[in-house]
Protein backbone atom coordinates (compact mmCIF):
# COMPACT_ATOMS: atom_id res chain seq x y z
CA UNK A 1 0.00 0.00 0.00
CA UNK A 2 2.80 2.31 1.09
CA UNK A 3 4.45 1.50 -2.47
CA UNK A 4 0.73 2.36 -4.08
CA UNK A 5 0.77 5.60 -2.50
CA UNK A 6 4.51 6.31 -3.14
CA UNK A 7 3.65 5.98 -7.04
CA UNK A 8 0.73 8.05 -6.88
CA UNK A 9 2.72 10.90 -5.09
CA UNK A 10 5.34 10.97 -7.24
CA UNK A 11 3.10 10.61 -10.74
CA UNK A 12 0.80 13.78 -9.25
CA UNK A 13 3.66 15.82 -8.56
CA UNK A 14 4.97 15.28 -12.50
CA UNK A 15 1.43 15.77 -13.37
CA UNK A 16 1.80 19.27 -11.72
CA UNK A 17 5.16 19.67 -13.27
CA UNK A 18 3.61 19.32 -16.56
CA UNK A 19 0.48 21.28 -16.40
CA UNK A 20 2.37 24.33 -14.94
CA UNK A 21 4.48 24.14 -18.05
CA UNK A 22 1.61 23.65 -20.63
CA UNK A 23 1.98 20.11 -20.89
CA UNK A 24 -1.51 19.18 -20.92
CA UNK A 25 -1.36 16.01 -22.12
CA UNK A 26 1.93 14.84 -20.56
CA UNK A 27 -0.02 15.84 -17.64
CA UNK A 28 -3.07 14.16 -18.00
CA UNK A 29 -1.49 11.29 -18.24
CA UNK A 30 0.26 11.36 -14.90
CA UNK A 31 -2.68 12.40 -13.20
CA UNK A 32 -4.45 9.37 -14.49
CA UNK A 33 -1.64 7.36 -14.02
CA UNK A 34 -1.62 8.86 -10.44
CA UNK A 35 -5.53 8.45 -9.66
CA UNK A 36 -5.20 4.43 -10.69
CA UNK A 37 -2.46 4.11 -7.79
CA UNK A 38 -5.16 6.36 -5.04
CA UNK A 39 -8.50 6.48 -6.61
CA UNK A 40 -10.88 8.80 -5.95
CA UNK A 41 -8.21 11.14 -3.88
CA UNK A 42 -9.76 14.48 -4.23
CA UNK A 43 -6.54 16.56 -5.09
CA UNK A 44 -5.02 14.04 -7.89
CA UNK A 45 -9.40 13.69 -9.18
CA UNK A 46 -9.15 17.50 -9.03
CA UNK A 47 -5.97 18.23 -11.14
CA UNK A 48 -7.22 15.71 -13.64
CA UNK A 49 -10.30 17.26 -13.68
CA UNK A 50 -8.92 20.58 -14.57
CA UNK A 51 -6.42 19.64 -16.72
CA UNK A 52 -9.31 18.02 -19.21
CA UNK A 53 -10.98 21.52 -18.75
CA UNK A 54 -8.03 22.86 -20.28
CA UNK A 55 -7.82 20.27 -22.65
CA UNK A 56 -11.75 20.92 -23.86
CA UNK A 57 -12.64 17.61 -22.42
CA UNK A 58 -15.29 19.34 -20.52
CA UNK A 59 -18.03 16.32 -20.12
CA UNK A 60 -15.44 14.53 -18.65
CA UNK A 61 -13.85 17.14 -16.89
CA UNK A 62 -16.85 17.45 -14.91
CA UNK A 63 -17.62 13.82 -12.67
CA UNK A 64 -13.72 14.80 -11.47
CA UNK A 65 -14.71 18.32 -10.50
CA UNK A 66 -17.90 17.48 -8.76
CA UNK A 67 -15.47 14.45 -6.70
CA UNK A 68 -12.76 16.92 -6.00
CA UNK A 69 -15.59 19.96 -4.87
CA UNK A 70 -17.84 17.64 -3.01
CA UNK A 71 -15.21 16.08 -0.74
CA UNK A 72 -13.01 19.34 -0.56
CA UNK A 73 -15.76 22.41 -0.76
CA UNK A 74 -13.03 24.91 -0.10
CA UNK A 75 -10.92 24.17 -3.73
CA UNK A 76 -11.60 27.05 -5.30
CA UNK A 77 -10.17 26.17 -8.64
CA UNK A 78 -11.99 23.01 -9.03
CA UNK A 79 -15.22 25.03 -8.61
CA UNK A 80 -14.19 27.52 -10.81
CA UNK A 81 -13.13 25.08 -13.98
CA UNK A 82 -16.51 23.29 -12.93
CA UNK A 83 -18.53 26.08 -13.63
CA UNK A 84 -16.74 27.18 -16.80
CA UNK A 85 -17.01 23.25 -17.83
CA UNK A 86 -20.83 23.29 -17.14
CA UNK A 87 -20.84 26.68 -19.22
CA UNK A 88 -19.35 25.28 -22.05
CA UNK A 89 -21.73 22.25 -22.17
CA UNK A 90 -24.59 24.69 -22.21
CA UNK A 91 -26.06 23.64 -18.10
CA UNK A 92 -26.16 27.63 -17.45
CA UNK A 93 -27.35 26.72 -13.65
CA UNK A 94 -25.21 24.72 -13.41
CA UNK A 95 -22.48 27.01 -13.77
CA UNK A 96 -23.57 29.70 -12.34
CA UNK A 97 -23.98 27.86 -8.63
CA UNK A 98 -20.42 27.05 -8.97
CA UNK A 99 -19.15 30.06 -10.10
CA UNK A 100 -20.66 31.24 -7.15
CA UNK A 101 -19.00 28.62 -5.00
CA UNK A 102 -15.56 30.04 -6.84
CA UNK A 103 -16.16 33.78 -6.56
CA UNK A 104 -16.81 33.36 -3.07
CA UNK A 105 -13.95 31.56 -1.82
CA UNK A 106 -11.79 33.73 -3.66
CA UNK A 107 -13.14 37.20 -4.37
CA UNK A 108 -12.65 39.59 -6.93
CA UNK A 109 -12.35 37.50 -9.83
CA UNK A 110 -13.74 39.65 -12.22
CA UNK A 111 -13.25 36.87 -15.16
CA UNK A 112 -15.39 34.15 -13.03
CA UNK A 113 -17.91 37.45 -12.35
CA UNK A 114 -18.45 38.38 -16.19
CA UNK A 115 -18.91 34.37 -17.04
CA UNK A 116 -21.73 34.08 -14.23
CA UNK A 117 -22.83 37.58 -16.03
CA UNK A 118 -22.90 35.62 -19.45
CA UNK A 119 -24.51 32.40 -17.79
CA UNK A 120 -27.39 34.26 -15.94
CA UNK A 121 -28.52 36.25 -19.58
CA UNK A 122 -28.57 32.90 -21.35
CA UNK A 123 -31.36 31.79 -18.65
CA UNK A 124 -33.05 35.62 -19.72
CA UNK A 125 -32.24 36.06 -16.18
CA UNK A 126 -31.93 39.91 -16.78
CA UNK A 127 -32.25 41.98 -13.84
CA UNK A 128 -28.99 39.22 -12.31
CA UNK A 129 -27.52 39.41 -15.38
CA UNK A 130 -27.13 43.24 -15.09
CA UNK A 131 -26.15 43.15 -11.36
CA UNK A 132 -23.43 40.68 -11.93
CA UNK A 133 -21.53 42.59 -14.37
CA UNK A 134 -21.90 45.67 -12.59
CA UNK A 135 -20.49 43.11 -9.32
CA UNK A 136 -17.78 42.28 -12.22
CA UNK A 137 -16.98 46.52 -13.09
CA UNK A 138 -16.73 46.98 -9.24
CA UNK A 139 -14.56 44.58 -9.15
CA UNK A 140 -12.55 45.44 -12.28
CA UNK A 141 -13.44 48.89 -13.29
CA UNK A 142 -11.14 48.97 -16.41
CA UNK A 143 -12.19 45.19 -17.74
CA UNK A 144 -13.28 46.22 -21.49
CA UNK A 145 -14.79 42.95 -22.27
CA UNK A 146 -17.19 43.54 -19.34
CA UNK A 147 -17.91 47.29 -20.27
CA UNK A 148 -19.07 45.83 -24.20
CA UNK A 149 -20.71 42.50 -22.39
CA UNK A 150 -23.22 45.42 -20.55
CA UNK A 151 -23.27 47.44 -23.40
CA UNK A 152 -25.21 44.66 -25.53
CA UNK A 153 -27.64 44.03 -22.77
CA UNK A 154 -28.04 47.47 -22.43
CA UNK A 155 -28.63 47.74 -26.18
CA UNK A 156 -31.37 44.68 -26.16
CA UNK A 157 -33.07 46.51 -23.55
CA UNK A 158 -32.93 49.91 -25.72
CA UNK A 159 -31.30 51.56 -23.43
CA UNK A 160 -29.46 53.28 -25.96
CA UNK A 161 -27.63 55.76 -24.28
CA UNK A 162 -26.12 53.66 -21.15
CA UNK A 163 -25.23 51.36 -23.79
CA UNK A 164 -23.21 54.11 -25.49
CA UNK A 165 -21.11 54.77 -22.44
CA UNK A 166 -20.68 51.48 -22.12
CA UNK A 167 -19.10 50.67 -25.36
CA UNK A 168 -16.96 53.79 -24.96
CA UNK A 169 -15.72 52.48 -21.94
CA UNK A 170 -14.74 49.49 -23.66
CA UNK A 171 -12.62 51.53 -26.36
CA UNK A 172 -11.19 53.30 -23.92
CA UNK A 173 -10.06 50.46 -21.84
CA UNK A 174 -8.20 48.67 -24.59
CA UNK A 175 -11.58 46.84 -26.05
CA UNK A 176 -11.50 45.89 -29.64
CA UNK A 177 -11.84 49.17 -31.69
CA UNK A 178 -13.54 47.85 -34.51
CA UNK A 179 -16.37 45.59 -32.56
CA UNK A 180 -17.05 48.07 -29.81
CA UNK A 181 -17.09 51.24 -32.53
CA UNK A 182 -19.47 48.97 -34.80
CA UNK A 183 -21.98 48.84 -31.56
CA UNK A 184 -21.20 52.14 -30.93
CA UNK A 185 -22.98 52.78 -33.67
CA UNK A 186 -25.68 50.90 -33.94
CA UNK A 187 -27.02 52.83 -30.68
CA UNK A 188 -25.67 56.55 -31.32
CA UNK A 189 -28.00 57.25 -34.48
CA UNK A 190 -27.67 57.33 -38.24
CA UNK A 191 -25.39 60.15 -39.33
CA UNK A 192 -24.57 58.84 -42.87
CA UNK A 193 -20.41 59.28 -42.22
CA UNK A 194 -20.82 57.57 -38.87
CA UNK A 195 -22.70 54.62 -40.11
CA UNK A 196 -19.65 51.32 -40.46
CA UNK A 197 -20.35 50.13 -44.39
CA UNK A 198 -19.82 46.52 -43.15
CA UNK A 199 -19.73 44.75 -39.95
CA UNK A 200 -16.58 42.87 -39.20
CA UNK A 201 -16.57 39.88 -40.54
CA UNK A 202 -15.85 38.35 -36.70
CA UNK A 203 -18.64 39.50 -35.44
CA UNK A 204 -20.95 38.21 -38.32
CA UNK A 205 -18.94 34.59 -38.40
CA UNK A 206 -18.87 34.09 -34.87
CA UNK A 207 -23.06 35.19 -34.54
CA UNK A 208 -23.86 32.59 -36.93
CA UNK A 209 -21.65 29.93 -36.09
CA UNK A 210 -22.78 30.05 -32.71
CA UNK A 211 -26.59 30.19 -34.06
CA UNK A 212 -26.07 27.08 -36.32
CA UNK A 213 -27.80 24.39 -34.09
CA UNK A 214 -30.99 26.24 -33.67
CA UNK A 215 -31.06 28.58 -36.72
CA UNK A 216 -33.90 26.81 -38.52
CA UNK A 217 -35.56 26.63 -34.99
CA UNK A 218 -35.84 29.99 -33.80
CA UNK A 219 -36.29 32.26 -36.74
CA UNK A 220 -39.15 30.59 -38.51
CA UNK A 221 -40.47 29.38 -34.94
CA UNK A 222 -39.68 31.87 -32.75
CA UNK A 223 -39.30 34.70 -35.42
CA UNK A 224 -41.95 33.45 -37.89
CA UNK A 225 -39.62 34.22 -40.52
CA UNK A 226 -41.21 34.27 -43.70
CA UNK A 227 -39.20 36.12 -46.16
CA UNK A 228 -37.28 33.33 -47.99
CA UNK A 229 -40.87 31.82 -49.01
CA UNK A 230 -42.43 35.00 -50.05
CA UNK A 231 -39.46 36.10 -51.99
CA UNK A 232 -39.51 32.68 -54.01
CA UNK A 233 -42.96 32.55 -54.48
CA UNK A 234 -43.33 34.36 -58.14
CA UNK A 235 -40.33 32.27 -59.23
CA UNK A 236 -42.62 28.92 -58.25
CA UNK A 237 -45.41 30.27 -59.62
CA UNK A 238 -44.04 31.18 -63.12
CA UNK A 239 -41.65 27.72 -63.41
CA UNK A 240 -45.06 25.14 -63.60
CA UNK A 241 -43.30 21.81 -63.46
CA UNK A 242 -40.16 22.72 -65.37
CA UNK A 243 -36.64 23.39 -64.43
CA UNK A 244 -36.48 27.19 -65.41
CA UNK A 245 -32.40 28.09 -64.47
CA UNK A 246 -29.16 26.85 -65.37
CA UNK A 247 -27.73 27.60 -61.82
CA UNK A 248 -28.69 29.07 -59.03
CA UNK A 249 -26.82 30.73 -56.31
CA UNK A 250 -27.60 31.27 -52.99
CA UNK A 251 -25.53 34.05 -51.43
CA UNK A 252 -25.45 33.89 -47.38
CA UNK A 253 -27.21 30.19 -47.84
CA UNK A 254 -27.03 29.44 -44.19
CA UNK A 255 -28.26 26.29 -43.24
CA UNK A 256 -30.06 25.96 -46.20
CA UNK A 257 -33.34 27.09 -45.93
CA UNK A 258 -33.86 28.34 -49.28
CA UNK A 259 -32.61 24.97 -51.53
CA UNK A 260 -35.44 23.18 -51.08
CA UNK A 261 -37.48 25.95 -52.85
CA UNK A 262 -34.71 26.15 -55.33
CA UNK A 263 -34.44 22.75 -55.94
CA UNK A 264 -37.05 22.46 -58.54
CA UNK A 265 -36.56 25.42 -60.20
CA UNK A 266 -32.33 25.18 -61.33
CA UNK A 267 -30.15 22.04 -62.73
CA UNK A 268 -27.80 23.31 -60.12
CA UNK A 269 -27.76 24.84 -56.99
CA UNK A 270 -24.74 26.25 -55.23
CA UNK A 271 -24.16 28.24 -51.98
CA UNK A 272 -22.02 30.89 -50.40
CA UNK A 273 -21.69 31.48 -46.65
CA UNK A 274 -19.64 33.00 -44.23
CA UNK A 275 -20.22 30.36 -41.46
CA UNK A 276 -18.68 26.66 -41.60
CA UNK A 277 -21.12 25.75 -38.92
CA UNK A 278 -23.92 26.87 -40.95
CA UNK A 279 -22.42 25.21 -44.01
CA UNK A 280 -22.28 21.80 -42.04
CA UNK A 281 -26.32 21.93 -41.15
CA UNK A 282 -26.83 23.09 -45.08
CA UNK A 283 -24.35 20.27 -46.49
CA UNK A 284 -26.77 17.45 -44.94
CA UNK A 285 -29.40 18.45 -47.16
CA UNK A 286 -28.02 16.55 -49.84
CA UNK A 287 -29.31 19.81 -52.78
CA UNK A 288 -26.34 21.89 -52.73
CA UNK A 289 -23.59 21.11 -55.84
CA UNK A 290 -20.89 23.51 -54.10
CA UNK A 291 -20.72 24.95 -50.73
CA UNK A 292 -18.20 27.66 -50.28
CA UNK A 293 -17.06 28.63 -46.74
CA UNK A 294 -16.65 33.08 -47.36
CA UNK A 295 -17.34 36.08 -47.22
CA UNK A 296 -20.17 37.11 -50.07
CA UNK A 297 -18.37 40.40 -51.48
CA UNK A 298 -14.93 38.54 -51.82
CA UNK A 299 -16.51 35.06 -52.84
CA UNK A 300 -18.28 37.12 -55.97
CA UNK A 301 -15.58 39.25 -56.13
CA UNK A 302 -13.17 36.26 -57.41
CA UNK A 303 -16.38 34.04 -58.79
CA UNK A 304 -15.87 33.36 -62.59
CA UNK A 305 -18.75 30.99 -63.46
CA UNK A 306 -22.04 32.79 -64.53
CA UNK A 307 -25.60 32.40 -62.62
CA UNK A 308 -28.72 32.92 -64.43
CA UNK A 309 -30.56 33.28 -60.71
CA UNK A 310 -29.10 34.82 -57.86
CA UNK A 311 -30.87 34.50 -54.23
CA UNK A 312 -29.95 36.36 -51.16
CA UNK A 313 -32.29 35.98 -48.61
CA UNK A 314 -32.50 38.06 -45.32
CA UNK A 315 -28.83 38.38 -45.65
CA UNK A 316 -28.04 41.79 -46.81
CA UNK A 317 -29.22 43.34 -43.48
CA UNK A 318 -25.37 41.59 -42.11
CA UNK A 319 -23.43 42.83 -45.12
CA UNK A 320 -24.36 46.62 -45.12
CA UNK A 321 -23.25 48.89 -48.08
CA UNK A 322 -24.28 46.73 -51.54
CA UNK A 323 -22.45 48.47 -54.25
CA UNK A 324 -19.32 46.12 -54.31
CA UNK A 325 -22.31 43.11 -54.86
CA UNK A 326 -24.50 44.61 -57.20
CA UNK A 327 -21.13 45.10 -59.37
CA UNK A 328 -20.09 41.98 -59.22
CA UNK A 329 -23.82 39.61 -59.42
CA UNK A 330 -24.13 42.30 -63.02
CA UNK A 331 -21.24 40.74 -64.03
CA UNK A 332 -21.77 37.01 -62.96
CA UNK A 333 -25.38 37.16 -64.11
CA UNK A 334 -26.03 35.44 -67.11
CA UNK A 335 -28.33 37.00 -70.05
CA UNK A 336 -32.01 37.03 -68.71
CA UNK A 337 -30.82 36.05 -65.70
CA UNK A 338 -32.73 37.48 -62.11
CA UNK A 339 -31.52 38.92 -58.82
CA UNK A 340 -33.53 38.54 -56.39
CA UNK A 341 -33.08 39.72 -52.45
CA UNK A 342 -34.96 40.75 -49.78
CA UNK A 343 -33.45 44.19 -47.30
CA UNK A 344 -34.78 45.50 -44.22
CA UNK A 345 -36.67 48.48 -44.62
CA UNK A 346 -36.74 51.35 -42.68
CA UNK A 347 -39.02 52.14 -39.68
CA UNK A 348 -40.15 55.54 -40.07
CA UNK A 349 -40.80 57.97 -42.70
CA UNK A 350 -37.34 60.04 -41.62
CA UNK A 351 -35.27 57.11 -41.64
CA UNK A 352 -36.46 56.38 -45.02
CA UNK A 353 -34.57 59.18 -46.35
CA UNK A 354 -31.28 58.02 -45.27
CA UNK A 355 -30.24 55.09 -47.68
CA UNK A 356 -28.21 52.89 -45.31
CA UNK A 357 -28.83 53.00 -41.47
CA UNK A 358 -27.45 51.06 -38.79
CA UNK A 359 -29.91 49.72 -36.73
CA UNK A 360 -29.43 48.84 -32.95
CA UNK A 361 -30.40 45.26 -33.93
CA UNK A 362 -26.90 45.62 -35.06
CA UNK A 363 -28.51 44.98 -38.66
CA UNK A 364 -28.46 47.00 -41.58
CA UNK A 365 -31.90 48.60 -43.12
CA UNK A 366 -31.69 50.05 -46.90
CA UNK A 367 -33.76 52.24 -48.80
CA UNK A 368 -36.15 51.47 -51.64
CA UNK A 369 -34.17 55.23 -53.04
CA UNK A 370 -31.09 53.26 -52.13
CA UNK A 371 -31.72 49.99 -54.35
CA UNK A 372 -33.26 51.64 -56.81
CA UNK A 373 -29.80 53.80 -57.36
CA UNK A 374 -27.93 50.89 -57.03
CA UNK A 375 -29.99 49.30 -59.85
CA UNK A 376 -29.24 51.94 -62.11
CA UNK A 377 -25.77 52.40 -61.41
CA UNK A 378 -24.99 48.75 -61.94
CA UNK A 379 -27.33 48.21 -64.94
CA UNK A 380 -30.20 46.35 -63.44
CA UNK A 381 -33.69 46.64 -64.66
CA UNK A 382 -36.18 46.56 -61.40
CA UNK A 383 -39.15 44.51 -62.05
CA UNK A 384 -40.89 45.26 -58.60
CA UNK A 385 -40.27 46.07 -55.10
CA UNK A 386 -42.98 44.90 -52.57
CA UNK A 387 -42.93 46.04 -49.19
CA UNK A 388 -44.41 43.13 -47.03
CA UNK A 389 -43.53 42.00 -43.22
CA UNK A 390 -40.08 39.42 -43.25
CA UNK A 391 -40.02 38.53 -39.76
CA UNK A 392 -41.59 39.18 -36.20
CA UNK A 393 -39.52 40.76 -33.38
CA UNK A 394 -41.25 40.81 -30.03
CA UNK A 395 -44.28 40.25 -31.54
CA UNK A 396 -43.90 42.74 -34.16
CA UNK A 397 -43.52 42.17 -37.51
CA UNK A 398 -41.15 43.65 -39.30
CA UNK A 399 -41.12 44.97 -42.80
CA UNK A 400 -38.69 44.06 -46.05
CA UNK A 401 -38.10 45.42 -49.53
CA UNK A 402 -38.87 42.16 -51.49
CA UNK A 403 -36.84 43.29 -54.68
CA UNK A 404 -36.86 41.52 -58.25
CA UNK A 405 -33.93 42.61 -60.71
CA UNK A 406 -33.17 41.50 -64.03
Amino acid sequence: MDSALEQARTLFFQGVEHFEAGRLEQARTAFEASLSFAPGRPSVAGNLGITLFHLGRHAEAVPLLELATGADPAYADAWASLGLAHEALGRWQEAVDALEQAIRLSPGQAALQLHKAQCLLRQARVPDALRAFDQCLATAPEFAQAWSARGSLLRELHRLDEAAACFEKAIAFGGDAELNGYYLASVRGNAASAVPPTPPRRYVEGLFDDYAADFQQHVVGQLRYEGYERLLRPLQAQAGTGKTFRRALDLGCGTGLCAPLLRPLADAVDGVDISRAMLDQARRLGIYRELTHADITAYLAAAEETADLVVAADVFIYVGELGEVFRHVRRLLAPSGRFLFTVEAPGDAQAAQQELQLLPSLRYAHSEQYIRRLAQASGFRVDEIARAPIRHDQGRAVDGLYVYLA
